[in-house]
């Protein structure tokens, strides 16, 4: 079960593999399939679990489920 968490990403992306917890890029992919809410212009609001969080800052993540 996850638990909801606000969080506020880095200003830049630093491109290092994997991603860190705090990327922009995390955030939106995370948010692109509903496991994140946008809050403000750097802040989002994360429900999603471990697993997710751990794919989608995987290098080219293709897709991220709740399943996998």
């Amino acid at each position: 079960m996850a638990t909801r968490r606000e969080v506020t990403v880095k200003k830049r992306c630093c491109k290092s593999d994997p991603r860190c917890q705090r990327c922009p890029v995390v955030a939106k992919r995370l948010s692109a399939v509903g496991l994140a809410q946008r809050t403000g212009k750097r802040t989002y609001v994360l429900d999603a679990p471990k697993k997710a969080i751990k794919r989608a800052r995987r290098f080219r993540a293709k897709k991220i489920t709740l399943t996998e």
